[in-house]
């Protein structure tokens, strides 16, 4: 038996016409070679040679890209036997943005632009769970002015329907029902519109703040998500006429991807997956925060615990998503006025944010105080912005349902301007470990829609 290292791990034996493939060392025409790029020697003979003795032939395959999110970021290692997958690995770690080591060098505010970063998709969740840690930390949880807990589900609740629409959008691109992805990539626009005008940007909000939120929202807000509430319906209902009964769709997805509770259970899986499995587990639910026991609302479930009871749950979430949003407007219309960040000056920053003839910044009124009838606000409020707030000693962990599943962030202060530690519990982390339960045994086009129903973000994973 002779081996060589060039070829990809556990490729399959083969012999080459010297023709072809010249000898190499001790090569020879007739004599089975085997490819190996890394592993234990150990296992990868023992392997070599239990599959010549069989007379096997293993293929195996790095798939993909072929979801948006995963291009160049996620491997997928397929060892197949025609169109069977036998065994599915994903690999990660490409992406490497090193965000939560990067929070451990700003302060506590600035962390909120890192963090925002991971899922680029559902940013006002990793905003909100990390300022809600926060706050435990600094015991102001009961200091949050009731309006910025409303604006902050708000954001959320929208944010959850964005996120939804880019799943099932790109899940149908991928299956050839471009239509699917225009209209869904139409109705997110309606939502993005809305985050720009209240925060000026579309992703990568930075808008939630320990202690509130940056700015009000602007005064015509409730204007115009609700005249946006029925475009989205509308979109929504195209969606659900374009999938849902269609048996070409269902053909692709009914029973295709099927992973049971206690798959989920034993995964740590939640979201969407785990709801398919009929548990209704929400931390909006179990473990409400913002207020979210307020809000009146339901947990959809199914039981087929397959990639098309995923889509039907996503798209019945938007729908209890725009119900919230109806609940919060009504709470925005009474809370008009009402401050949006807590009272106490040495952790609310940035102070008095709005709206001028050179963009967003600081209100005329806050400069012209600081900068010209009090030297102890300007004092005040240059150290507020160049060396942060201090936190007292100590840890947090803090919950919120992602668009994903359940999101954690573990924040640790050693009573400094500066996280000592941030560490994100990241929903598509954790769903990745499902590839394999769910596509062995599958066929190869299955492992693009169980991939798809999982509807992950590696910028969330590789954190």
């Amino acid at each position: 038996m002779s081996t060589h290292t060039t070829g990809a791990p556990g490729a399959a034996p083969h012999s080459a016409p010297r023709s072809t493939r010249p000898p190499v060392g001790d090569f020879d025409e007739g004599v089975p070679s085997f490819e190996a790029s890394g592993g234990d020697w150990a296992d990868i003979t023992e392997s070599a040679v239990a599959a010549a003795a069989l007379g096997e032939e293993r293929i195996v395959v790095n798939m993909g890209p072929q979801h948006p999110s995963t291009h160049g970021v996620l491997r997928l290692m397929l060892e197949i036997d025609g169109e069977t997958v036998t065994e599915a690995r994903c690999g990660i770690g490409y992406l490497h943005t090193g965000i939560e080591k990067n929070m451990e060098f700003r302060t506590w505010t600035q962390g909120v632009t890192f963090c925002t970063r991971m899922d680029y998709l559902a940013p006002l969740f990793q905003e909100t769970a990390y300022c809600l840690a926060v706050e435990k930390l600094l015991g102001i949880t009961d200091d949050v002015p009731e309006r910025a807990s409303v604006i902050r589900v708000l954001m959320m609740e929208l944010n959850r329907i964005a996120s939804h629409l880019v799943c099932l959008g790109t899940g149908g691109n991928e299956m050839g029902a471009t239509t699917v992805m225009t209209i869904a990539f139409t109705a997110r626009e309606e939502i993005l519109r809305i985050f720009e005008a209240v925060t000026g940007l579309r992703m990568n909000n930075a808008y939630v703040r320990p202690g509130g939120v940056a700015q009000d929202v602007p005064p015509d807000l409730v204007a115009q998500v609700r005249a946006a509430d029925p475009l989205i319906r509308r979109y929504l209902g195209q969606l659900g006429d374009l999938m849902l009964a269609n048996p070409i769709f269902k053909g692709r997805l009914v029973g295709v991807g099927h992973l049971n509770l206690a798959g989920c259970m034993a995964l740590g899986i939640t979201g969407p997956v785990l709801r398919s499995t009929g548990h209704p587990y929400d931390v909006r639910k179990s473990d409400p925060y913002c207020g979210y026991e307020t809000y009146d609302f339901d947990v959809p479930t199914a039981t087929g615990a397959d990639c098309y009871d995923r889509v039907v749950l996503r798209i019945e979430e938007c729908y209890q998503s725009l119900h919230i949003v109806e609940q919060c407007l009504e709470r925005l219309e009474r809370t008009a006025g009402q401050p949006v960040m807590v009272g106490d000056r040495k952790i609310a920053w940035p102070a008095q944010l709005a709206i001028g003839g050179d963009g967003q910044g600081n209100s005329l009124e806050h400069i012209k105080e600081i900068m010209g009838t009090s030297m102890e606000a300007l004092i005040h409020h240059f150290k507020l912005v160049t060396e942060g707030f201090r936190v007292p000693v100590g840890q947090a962990w803090q919950t919120v349902e992602h668009p994903r599943g359940e999101l954690g962030v573990h924040v640790v202060s050693d009573g400094g301007t500066r996280p000592y530690r941030a560490h994100f519990r990241d929903p598509s982390f954790n769903n990745l470990q499902a590839v394999a339960a769910m596509c062995e045994g599958g066929q190869v086009a299955d492992v693009v829609v169980a991939v798809a129903s999982l509807d992950p973000v590696l910028g969330g994973v590789d954190r």
